[in-house]
């Protein structure tokens, strides 16, 4: 008797599934299309997005590269592409990259491109403390000891990123001006930082010698 009343509840359920697929089949099938056309669609955009990352990391070696051989010309007219059109990721590297390579050919337009990013409210805050640095670095020659020291101090506090090279370009600036207590300073607070770097630690002493005797004077 219970196999009779099992055989017609499936047959009771078949009968309620075939008409629901009857009524809604349509909906069904239509949900099945727009799920697989939409798996299909993401996956074709990861395809395009992939590609097109590979394409603008091959540009970007490719400047690198460019620059490393001394074709600078090529180099900034790869990377100013870069810089306009490139993901946010490579645009960054890109900007800075080209703020280097125009600082070598001309160092008060590379500290201008390097003020840019400095100024960059989108920037981690990071680099564009980094930006200020290399901007610094390319003034050293430029402007006098009392300009870039109001430029770079910030930077050169005892929990700075990049207090180091701050301390160095500073000392080195005071260092020409012939300000030599300002450059002793500068100098040993990078010696008594235990972060401070090996090789910088060894130039470091050879500009103490140089602090140490002070302006050589030249008889006539």
């Amino acid at each position: 008797m219970s196999d009779i009343f099992r055989e017609i509840d499936e047959e009771v359920r078949r009968e309620k599934a075939a008409a629901i697929w009857s009524k809604y089949s349509t909906v069904f099938i239509t949900v099945a299309v727009i799920a697989v056309a939409g798996v299909a669609g993401w996956q074709f955009w990861q395809h395009q997005e992939r590609q097109k990352a590979e394409a603008v990391g091959a540009k970007f070696e490719t400047a690198v590269r460019a620059a490393r051989d001394g074709n600078g010309s090529e180099a900034e007219s790869l990377l100013s592409e870069l810089s306009a059109n490139a993901p946010a990721g490579y645009r960054q590297l890109a900007r800075f990259r080209l703020a280097g390579e125009v600082g070598k050919r001309d160092p008060a337009a590379g500290a201008a491109a390097f003020d840019a990013l400095a100024n960059d409210g989108s920037l981690d805050a990071n680099y564009r403390d980094l930006a200020r640095l290399r901007a610094g670095l390319l003034r050293v020659d430029l402007v006098p000891y009392a300009e870039l020291r109001s430029a770079l101090e910030p930077l050169a506090t005892p929990t700075g990123n990049w207090r180091h090279s701050a301390r160095e370009a500073l000392g080195i600036a005071a260092l020409k001006g012939n300000l030599f207590e300002d450059a002793g300073r500068w100098f040993d607070a990078i010696v008594t930082d235990a972060d401070a770097p090996p090789g910088l630690r060894q130039r470091v002493e050879l500009y103490l010698t140089l602090v140490r005797g002070g302006v050589v004077e030249t008889k006539n």
